[in-house]
């Protein structure tokens, strides 16, 4: 039976990197997949999939317009970059398609923003999905990081604004709990 997954981490903890590994599995053994990656998502260009350590393979883009039930065609597996970014509705369609067609989903994002709060296709994909794995990483103090930090240019904490604000280690930081809530 498919299931739809979500695979979660904070920043720089290498879910491009398990995605692109995935892929490689399903295609090594002939199979076909398909990937997807936010439209919003330009840091490295637009349509690409790309590993902090450098692979990178392009990708459709998704936006709040994509129908995953009317784009997916029969493959092995469908895999998803930058997830968080889904709507509500986009993780229904792709529990949909694990549940009814058959087809493995399987989901890379983050769990929560800068200022904590969930993105609600996270919020979504933690209720729904059948199978959820955190992908693990570290604060610079070396706890467990599960939280995100957003930078200013001179790497001072920026505290309010927009939920999204497409960047990386430029203005980006994991961070554990404690370090999150220090002033």
């Amino acid at each position: 039976m498919a299931k739809l997954y979500f695979r979660y981490s904070a920043m720089n903890a290498g879910k491009s990197t398990a995605l692109l590994q995935v892929a490689h599995n399903y295609e090594e053994q002939g199979q076909q997949v398909k990937l997807y990656t936010a439209a919003i998502d330009n840091r490295y260009g637009v349509g690409l999939i790309t590993s902090r350590l450098g692979a990178q393979r392009s990708a459709e883009v998704f936006d709040a317009d994509t129908s995953f039930l009317e784009t997916v065609p029969d493959v092995a597996c469908v895999l998803v970059d930058e997830s968080q970014f889904l709507s509500t509705a986009q993780v229904g369609q792709l529990h949909q398609l694990a549940q009814v067609r058959g087809v493995p989903v399987i989901c890379y994002g983050l769990r929560s923003d800068f200022r904590g709060e969930p993105f609600p296709g996270s919020a979504y994909l933690l209720a729904l999905a059948d199978d959820i794995e955190e992908i693990k990483n570290i604060c610079t103090c070396g706890k467990k990081a599960t939280m995100n930090i957003r930078v200013d240019e001179q790497g001072r904490r920026i505290r309010e604004g927009e939920q999204v604000s497409i960047g990386g280690n430029e203005s980006y930081r994991q961070a554990c709990g404690r370090c999150f809530y220090a002033k």
